[in-house]
This record gives structure tokens, sequence and C-alpha cells, in this order.
């Protein structure tokens, strides 16, 4: 099994989405897939729930008070960390992925909040040493603006991969409303948004 961990100890910087569309994107490619939530507002838990029969399964774990076993079988575990965990909380999971996805949203309050983050990240063993890698993805950016091309700068800054810009599209709160992701979309409707993704499936193994 392949856990997949999205945090950051900001708020609000897209976690979520992030981690959904994560583990659609594992479902539809045919791997097996559990997406835990750990937050306490459930959001991760309760798009899982909302998926349509017609969909993709992905199974839905509560982690907020309990960390348990995904069910046998499972190939792709996806984590949504909360972003009020407690430090030592959130390394608690980081023990358990293999990779780290860090969302970062382009406002300097983001920028700075994420640096201390990740610095924290780098004082782990198995992260200082390479053995788990830690990406970032920039979220809901506006492109050609001074935001954007501010947190452009700030990913040349940090020393882990870039895995690009997700830009701010209506279509993320269309498709969560009925628990899908774009993912799940037919035809063209989300191939622009889907285009924005393409480092990210790769740093995660989503086959293209």
């Amino acid at each position: 099994m392949i856990a997949v961990l999205v945090a950051n100890t900001k708020g609000g910087c897209g976690k979520t989405t992030i981690s959904t569309h994560i583990a659609a994107a594992f479902t539809n490619a045919g791997r097996r897939t559990a997406l835990a939530d750990a937050d306490r507002q459930h959001s991760s838990f309760q798009w899982a729930r909302l998926r349509p029969g017609t969909a993709a399964r992905i199974e839905p774990l509560d982690w907020v008070r309990k960390i348990t076993d995904p069910p046998r079988g499972t190939e792709r575990l996806v984590i949504d960390a909360a972003a009020a965990m407690k430090t030592k909380h959130v390394f608690e999971l980081v023990k358990m992925a293999d990779l780290i996805v860090v969302p970062v949203l382009a406002s300097a309050f983001d920028q700075a909040t994420t640096a201390a983050f990740l610095h924290k990240l780098n004082e782990l063993k198995p992260i200082r040493k390479s053995r788990k890698p830690v990406a970032v993805l920039r979220n809901r950016v506006r492109p050609r603006t001074h935001a954007a091309a501010r947190l452009a700068r700030f990913l040349h800054a940090i020393e882990h991969q870039d895995l690009g810009a997700l830009a701010d599209r209506t279509i993320y709160n269309d498709v969560a409303a009925s628990g899908l992701s774009i993912f799940d979309l037919p035809g063209r409707r989300a191939e622009a948004s889907r285009r924005d993704w393409a480092a990210v499936l790769e740093y995660v193994g989503v086959e293209a």
C-alpha cells in the first residue's frame, strides 16, 4: 500500500480539495483506494460518502479520534490532515506516509506559515535524509497576477519539489457538492483542469 499525506498547518489552503482529487485519481486508475479524514470538520469523509453509486468507490475513514487500519486489500491511502492538529500529531501521520503533498496559497501569510511547517518537516530524519519525498503544490492560483509571481518566487527559494499550480476554477466547488472530482467527469468538461494536475499525478504514481 502507498500512503499519500496532504498536510499543512495553515488552514484554508485546499487540503481537502487536493486530498479528494488525489483519491479520485487513484480509484479511477483502478486502484482500491481509502481516504482518511483527520479533520474535525469531516469534509473529506462526507465527500466520500456523497459519491454516487456510478462513481468509482473510495472507502472513507474517520481518523479524528482514532487511526484505524484501511480495509484489507487497500492499494492507495490518502490522508487529509487537519490544519488545527498539533505538530506532533501531524508528524505521526508523516511517519505513516510514503509521499507528502503540501498545498500553499498565493498569500504572504500562507507562505510564511508554510515555510515554518516545511522547516519543521525538514527536521525529521526520514525527510532530512531524503528517504521520504515532500512536494509543494500551489493552489487556487490566478495566472499573470503579482500574487502568482510572488508565490512562484517562494517556491524557488525552498528545497522541495514544485508540483506546479492549480488554477482558481469554480468547477472544484461544483463537483465537490456531489462527491465527485474532475477525474470523474466524462469528455472535455474538465479537460483544462485535469491538465493542471499532470505533475501531481506523476508524483503520486498515477499513470496518465
